[in-house]
């Protein structure tokens, strides 16, 4: 239990990569342990573009200003969602499917970052081919990670933490 544990614990964004590709076989074992991700009433509405063309992961690097680690990764992941086979939930589900695929991706020795894209939906729908319809909930830096990031600050659980009501903090 430790030990996965302290997977969730150490996972980190990268956003600096080394110049290696990554194959084939480690991203299959990624994408197939991300599909059991939850979603709403077992919907799947998920797709995965694997980017591999330089063009096409600088251009996805330029959809705005934080999405340059793009440019230095050896692939994206886009995760693309389909609303119409999860009305309600399809960005939750989504993503879901994206935090499977980034701890996956670590406990086999990968960074990964998370490049929001949902103010960015036309945008990355054409530099990927995606259809009409789909909406791209994140596209992820991958690769091998060139930095060891420390932890950032995190909220003590007393300033996030209520019993009962909002406002009645939880004291363990």
């Amino acid at each position: 239990m430790e030990e996965c544990l302290n997977l969730l614990l150490t996972r980190r964004s990268v956003r600096k990569f080394e110049d290696r590709e990554v194959g084939d076989e480690v991203i299959e074992r990624v994408l197939d342990v991300a599909r059991y991700a939850p979603s709403a009433r077992n919907s799947q509405p998920w797709e995965f573009i694997i980017v591999r063309d330089k063009r096409v992961i600088e251009e996805l690097g330029k959809i705005h200003r934080y999405a340059y680690p793009l440019r230095k990764a050896p692939l994206a992941l886009v995760i693309l969602c389909d609303p119409r086979e999860s009305p309600t939930s399809y960005i939750a589900d989504c993503a879901n499917v994206t935090t499977y695929i980034m701890l996956a991706a670590h406990a086999l020795g990968l960074g990964t970052v998370w490049i929001q894209s949902l103010r960015d939906v036309e945008r990355v729908n054409e530099i990927v081919g995606a259809p009409e319809g789909k909406v791209p909930v994140a596209v992820l830096a991958v690769g091998w990670p060139a930095e060891a990031p420390s932890p950032p600050r995190r909220k003590e659980l007393s300033e996030i933490t209520h019993l009962n009501k909002y406002g009645e903090r939880w004291k363990p």
